[in-house]
């Protein structure tokens, strides 16, 4: 008996529901919209079942639809992963590692990691994602990295991890700041400061609220930004301070001071451990295994 669906089929209808609708589905696969509502047509008549409720500006989902949602992505999944295996049987493909960095490390920890994989190997095509560490291990968990550098505690217990980084989250202050000649700095005296903080998401957003908790303290919060340059320049110019792993701070105008106690983040590389892994990015873990020291 012949299937009610292929894997076109599944693609167009996968389409509709992400996309949020028919017209921009078809934008989306570079289709007329007229062929996405035929697709969609003629798998519901195989099916026997209506998989959409069609509103005037709205398309839900019927609880059928629901149902053939999650096999649909794992069939969609399980078909790419066969086309990529036998490709690199074949030696057809090259190769490609989606990967996903947190601005801070991307910026100041990996460029000589990335350089040195893609100089081993030259025919892999890395794709380098920017974005927040909880960001990233989402974008993983919805299979759009392939790998991701995240936060190393019990939320990402989920994904299967390979130890980075372990490296010092320091305050960074003007050279003129009075914390620039201490020894140390407390958390309560770091919470009395104007704070130069990243956006909700970001590891450095996160790890200052979550100090801010343990004391029972509100950030006092006089800046937001993502960009590293514009908030060292703001540190620099005396409207804040903030927090950074160490070696972030390079300039002779800021200074590093740590906290008392000393505060340590651990970072890993992750990837969902029941997906399937190409020989690129499965070559990637193996050479960040080996770099590890020179971090």
């Amino acid at each position: 008996m012949p299937l009610a669906f292929d894997l076109r089929s599944l693609t167009v209808f996968v389409a509709v529901v992400d996309q949020g609708g028919f017209s921009a589905a078809a934008r989306s696969l570079h289709v007329a919209q007229s062929a996405v509502s035929q697709t969609i047509a003629t798998l519901e008549r195989r099916l026997e079942t209506p998989l959409f409720h069609r509103q005037e500006r709205r398309t839900e989902l019927t609880p059928e639809a629901c149902v053939l949602l999650t096999h649909a992505r794992q069939l969609l999944e399980q078909a790419e992963a066969a086309h990529l295996a036998m490709q690199e049987l074949k030696g057809m493909a090259k190769g490609e590692v989606r990967i996903g960095i947190p601005s801070m490390l991307g910026s100041y920890y990996l460029p000589p990691l990335l350089m040195g994989f893609k100089s081993r190997y030259p025919g892999i095509r890395l794709t380098v994602v920017e974005a927040g560490a909880r960001r990233l291990q989402q974008m993983i968990d919805d299979r759009e990295l392939d790998l991701g550098v995240i936060i190393d505690d019990a939320s990402a217990s989920a994904l299967e991890r390979r130890h980075l980084i372990r490296e010092e989250m320091v305050v960074c202050v003007s050279s003129d700041h009075p914390f620039a000649h201490c020894e140390s700095v407390t958390p309560e005296a770091f919470f009395d400061e104007p704070l130069v903080l990243f956006q909700d998401g970001y590891f450095h957003r996160e790890f200052v609220e979550s100090l801010a908790r343990q004391l029972g303290k509100e950030p006092n919060l006089a800046f937001q930004s993502n960009l590293i340059p514009l908030t060292k320049s703001i540190v620099r110019q005396g409207f804040g301070i903030t927090t950074f792993l160490r070696r972030v701070i390079d300039e002779p105008e800021l200074v590093a001071v740590p906290f008392s106690p000393p505060t340590w983040l651990t970072l890993a590389l992750a990837w969902r451990p029941e997906r399937y892994l190409s020989r690129a990015a499965r070559a990637f873990i193996d050479y960040a295994g080996e770099q590890r020291d020179a971090l």
